[in-house]
């Protein structure tokens, strides 16, 4: 496949095939998120964002498998890098306390592992004063560590705090921190003490034109999270707040970007009350932004840092005073033992710097917001994004919905999230005429529906 001239082409969507092995594969899964059936044939030409599936059909991939794929299909930015060894097996060791080297001297491995990861990412989060990581398999077991080490650190702490329209993982502990729909939640058993204050739904609200009730009094730029914690009039002590956990940007609650406002209360209540701050960075981290880091964006001092899916890996960063001194307090079987994607997170993360893709995301991620904003009818409510995490929000979930189905027809994937929002996650070395190709689709598909 010659990535600079390739096109989708989609005879039927989905194919007899597809059909087929689709059934199969449902024969003994358990129910899960469903999206469609778009069965990717792994032997077939698949570069960037262009990918072939079980009946032919080559189809424009605008989600990055909800961003964890953050080059898209078998790039050679990584796959270049990974052809230079001959793989051994186990390829997976037993944990964070049983190390592996290719046999050169630490740093100047040729096959990076997961010491290497981690130094990458302490490097990378140092401007936060991070120094410590503790690898998993799972952006939820990032965050499982990272509430457990804020308890820990917090000597008996027993409230946390989470936002309205959050979605933080399908753990039981992750999911206590969940506000989004009612289906991740209904009827498992929580984490006591956790509360929730509503996130900022209009990223230009000032305190005194707040609609989401952060901001509950026009007459005051008092939050409604400060309220919580007032020492007089307050009902929560914030000596007992273990810690307030909020993804940069909320992902699956409708790629929802916070307003200055909304931000720089969030910093200074944390700041006045000295609470730990998590950030949940699963998504929005690894450059899909245009900067490394969602937080990178605000004037916000995260404590702890939860990363996973462009990472390859699941990880917890902070630093040695917040992780706890006590052995066995945290373990993993195999949470850092993953060689191979130990080396891809790193390969990722020096392509991000090697082919200045931050820059590029940016530049894109504006190509598309203006190519939409200029040519979207007026079912299209807003277009909005930070680098490549682009969000297009219909007039009703009904059109959203068709449009996205439209859409897979021509041969773009997308994704939905919130109630009506089409989230689009090109991948992070996406091309101009990529950007151009898939907007034209999708504009296609909106004209379909219409």
């Amino acid at each position: 496949m010659d990535r600079e001239t390739a096109v989708p082409r989609v005879d039927s969507m989905p194919g007899e095939k597809a059909r087929e092995w689709v059934a199969y594969h449902h024969e003994h899964a358990a129910p899960s998120t469903y999206v469609y059936d778009f069965v990717w044939d792994i032997t077939a030409e698949s570069e960037g964002p262009f990918c072939t599936d079980i009946d032919g059909n080559v189809l424009l991939d605008f989600t990055s498998h909800v961003a964890a794929a953050p080059l898209g299909y078998n790039n050679p930015k990584l796959t270049d890098r990974m052809a230079e060894f001959d793989l051994v097996d186990p390829t997976k060791i037993a944990g964070q306390d049983f190390y592996v080297s290719d046999g050169s001297a630490p740093g100047e491995e040729r096959l990076p592992g997961p010491a290497a990861l981690m130094d990458r990412l302490t490097d990378l989060t140092s401007h936060y004063g991070m120094d410590t990581v503790f690898l998993s398999n799972s952006g939820a077991e990032a965050v499982e560590n990272a509430i457990k080490i804020a308890y820990d650190h917090a000597d008996g702490a027993k409230y946390g705090v989470t936002f309205e329209g959050a979605f933080h993982g399908r753990t039981l502990g992750a999911l206590s921190l969940n506000r989004s729909k009612s289906v991740y939640r209904r009827k498992f058993p929580e984490i006591s003490g956790v509360l929730d204050v509503p996130f900022c739904d209009d990223r230009t609200c000032s305190p005194e034109t707040c609609s989401c009730g952060f901001f509950p009094d026009a007459d005051s730029a008092v939050s409604k999270l400060r309220q919580k914690l007032h020492p007089k009039k307050g009902h929560i002590d914030a000596d007992e707040v273990a810690y307030v956990i909020v993804e940069p940007i909320q992902g699956e609650g409708g790629y929802r970007f916070p307003s200055d406002a909304f931000v720089e209360e969030l910093a200074a209540v944390v700041d006045d009350y000295d609470l730990t701050l998590i950030a949940d960075e699963i998504q929005t981290g690894v450059g899909r932004t245009g900067e490394l880091w969602g937080s990178d964006h605000y004037p916000l001092e995260p404590d702890i840092i939860t990363g996973a899916k462009g990472l390859r890996v699941g990880a917890t960063i902070s630093n040695d005073g917040i992780f706890p001194d006590e052995t066995s307090r945290l373990s993993s079987t195999w949470g850092a033992g993953d060689i191979v994607s130990s080396m891809q997170g790193v390969f990722t993360l020096e392509a991000i710097e090697e082919y200045d893709l931050l820059d590029n995301a940016v530049a894109r991620g504006r190509q598309f917001i203006e190519r939409m904003r200029d040519d979207a009818p007026d079912t299209v409510v807003d277009v909005r994004g930070k680098g490549l995490l682009l969000a297009v929000e219909f007039d009703t979930k009904e059109r959203r919905d068709a449009v996205q189905e439209a859409a897979l027809k021509r041969g773009l994937l997308t994704l939905s999230c919130g109630y009506k929002v089409l989230r689009i996650l090109p991948p992070l070395d996406v091309t101009a005429r990529e950007i151009d190709l898939g907007a034209t689709m999708l504009l296609d598909a909106i004209e379909d529906v219409s």
